[in-house]
């Protein structure tokens, strides 16, 4: 196979030539020679130039880089891992400072629930005094105007049975008839 290619390209001067040709490729003139000649000179140079100083630099400088990626990588890293650790303790220090409100809400709810109950046991105890004394006024309001009932039917009853006999009415029997009715309605 390597034969054939290099009698191609050897057949490729003849063939330019017979088709009216290509001048860069008619080796038979000394200046085409030269500039080959010349173009295999440079391209070797170069070549060691580059292999000896330009790939070892481009090589280095590839290296820095993957080093200062895997660097920045690994700050990278640690940065998130810092992050997320502050992440935890915030979420923990945020639970705790909700537990601690909540704990004083209730704290100061049951003061004040305390506090409450305190008020309205002394205002049921103020009533009951109160409530008492009321009872007690209308008792002693009651039997005043049952002694006031008395004596005002005693009065009355005189009244009417001296008008209607003209006689005036025997005390002793008036109060024992106004006693007895009195007791019977459950008035004195």
């Amino acid at each position: 196979m390597r034969l054939l290619l290099a009698a191609f390209l050897l057949s490729l001067p003849a063939t330019a030539r017979a088709a009216g040709g290509m001048p860069q490729l008619d080796f038979a003139n000394p200046l085409t020679l030269s500039q080959v000649v010349w173009g295999a000179i440079i391209f070797v140079v170069l070549y060691i130039l580059a292999s000896r100083f330009a790939l070892p630099r481009v090589g280095e400088v590839l290296e820095e880089r993957a080093a200062r990626i895997a660097a920045d990588l690994q700050t990278a890293q640690a940065a998130k891992t810092r992050s997320d650790a502050a992440v935890v303790e915030m979420t923990e220090a945020t639970a705790k400072a909700r537990a601690d409100a909540q704990t004083t809400i209730n704290a100061e709810l049951d003061k004040a629930k305390a506090r409450v109950a305190e008020q309205a046991a002394v205002l049921n105890e103020r009533l009951e005094r109160q409530l008492v004394e009321s009872e007690a006024q209308i008792v002693a309001a009651r039997n005043a105007a049952m002694g006031a009932l008395r004596q005002v039917a005693t009065e009355t009853a005189v009244t009417v049975v001296t008008r209607l006999t003209g006689l005036p009415p025997d005390d002793a029997r008036v109060d024992a008839a106004i006693g007895g009715v009195l007791t019977a309605r459950g008035l004195v």
